[in-house]
């Protein structure tokens, strides 16, 4: 891919990523099954943050998908408020700052492998799901080493793993879903 256009989604996916930090994603019921209360939109328990590291990777492969996740942690740690719960380099010792780390390696990932393979909603799929283990893998990591090396933690590790792994898992294949679709119809669109 030309470097420009490489530049142009590396921007795409740090404001999708800003973005996508506060908007929580949601479904609705089919039409059939709604009743008198009409259209209703259920919560996934997570936000389209992870859709957008996603997204970009599917899109604009290896190196914007990396390139807007490194412009999104400089951004964070550097006192603006892009992140979940605000900014600045005491991020760092957040638990949830090692799935932010994972964004760069998932998003480059999922970038390789969108773009190795054919350009399939199964392959597609299967990029995201790399890029999303990826994420999961590295925020772990951080996750024990944080709990090993920072005394006097009071939340159980265990407690830890569900909260940041296992309970938003469901949403964010439920997202990973939606955004292998929406990023197999854009590159059938765009001729990738």
């Amino acid at each position: 891919m030309p470097a420009p256009i490489e530049l142009i989604w590396a921007v795409i996916g740090l404001l999708l990523t800003i973005g996508g930090t506060f908007l929580p994603a949601s479904v609705t019921m089919p039409i059939g099954f709604w009743d008198d209360r009409g259209l209703q939109a259920y919560s996934l328990g997570v936000t389209y943050q992870i859709g957008a590291v996603l997204l970009v990777g599917c899109m604009g492969g290896k190196n914007a998908a990396a390139l807007s996740q490194i412009a999104y942690l400089v951004l964070g740690l550097t006192l603006w408020p892009v992140f979940a719960q605000g900014g600045g380099i005491g991020y760092i010792k957040e638990a949830s700052f090692g799935y932010l780390l994972g964004f760069v390696p998932g998003a480059w990932v999922c970038g390789w492998v969108a773009f190795k393979v054919a350009s399939r909603l199964e392959s597609i799929a299967f990029s995201c799901l790399c890029g999303l283990f990826t994420v999961h893998a590295i925020g772990l990591i951080y996750l024990i080493f944080n709990y090993l090396l920072i005394p006097g933690k009071k939340t159980p590790l265990l407690n830890e793993i569900l909260k940041y792994s296992v309970y938003p898992l469901p949403g964010q294949l439920a997202v990973v879903c939606a955004i292998a679709l929406l990023s197999f119809t854009l590159r059938r669109l765009m001729f990738y």
